[in-house]
């Protein structure tokens, strides 16, 4: 790939990173302008560099996260672990087979996804509903099932993210804030590890079998962590309703351009 194409990728990554740290999903710019740019380069090698300013830039947002909200270390590793492993998984498959019959599939999704948010304008937004007074057995029996729950939930979409990629942390915060009841900003210090997880499996397949480009980047990963940063700032200081409405957008132009792709509209 020409050097002088390098300073736009750059932009383009810190701009990714902000998307990526406030709603997820920032791949939905950066994957796009790769594949653009990238001339007679393996779509592969596009796929993998690509996951290196994702996996360190999500990285940054979630320390940048956990300096203000707790975070929930069960869910959060064991469900980052098996983000890590389905992701590699769906990179490994992603290798040597088209995804392009999932599309329809993902575009469905999204639609539910901007339908739910929006028929529940408190969802995300509000305050978890305060435990009733329990037996301790019965908590941690419901504690094992949301953790099984997680579980399940990081590697099914954890695969997804290294198979086919648009959505996936917009899917992740949709499920996490459903499964532990919890607002956006509340649940992002732990979904955003789990994220890091997704990235990272896909990332370690596609630089094992040679495929990244590995100055170009590290080079987009520094301009990444400078967006994730600010873009997780943001969030902190502007509260879930400002993640609810970067959601809506996000979900919105992720279903737009993949109806666009299905209908073989060529947008970049």
């Amino acid at each position: 790939m020409p050097v002088h194409l390098f300073p736009l990728l750059f932009v383009v990554a810190a701009i990714s990173g902000w998307i990526d740290a406030v709603a997820g999903s920032g791949g939905l710019l950066q994957l796009p302008v790769l594949l653009l740019l990238g001339g007679a380069l393996p779509v592969s090698t596009l796929l993998g560099t690509n996951k290196l300013p994702a996996t360190i830039g999500k990285t940054f947002a979630a320390l940048t996260y956990a300096r203000r909200h707790p975070v929930d270390r069960a869910v959060a590793i064991r469900g980052g672990l098996a983000a890590v492993a389905g992701s590699a998984g769906g990179a490994l498959l992603a290798l040597g087979v088209s995804t392009a019959f999932l599309r329809p599939v993902i575009l469905v999704a999204l639609v539910l996804v901007a339908a739910f948010i929006l028929a529940r304008p408190r969802f995300g937004a509000g305050s978890a509903t305060p435990d009733q007074p329990a037996q301790h057995a019965t908590k941690v029996v419901k504690r094992r099932r949301i953790t099984a729950l997680a579980l399940l939930v990081a590697t099914v979409i954890g695969f997804y993210d290294g198979l086919v990629g648009p959505g996936t942390g917009t899917f992740l915060i949709i499920a996490f804030t459903r499964l532990l009841n919890l607002e956006f900003v509340q649940v992002l210090p732990t979904v955003t590890w789990i994220n890091v997880g997704t990235n990272l499996g896909a990332l370690v397949m596609f630089a094992a079998l040679g495929h990244v480009l590995w100055i170009l980047g590290l080079g987009m990963a520094l301009n990444s962590v400078v967006g994730a940063v600010i873009g997780a700032r943001m969030t902190l200081s502007h509260g879930s309703k400002f993640v609810r409405v970067v959601l809506i957008i996000v979900v919105t132009c992720t279903a737009l351009r993949l109806a666009a792709d299905q209908l073989g509209w060529k947008i970049g």
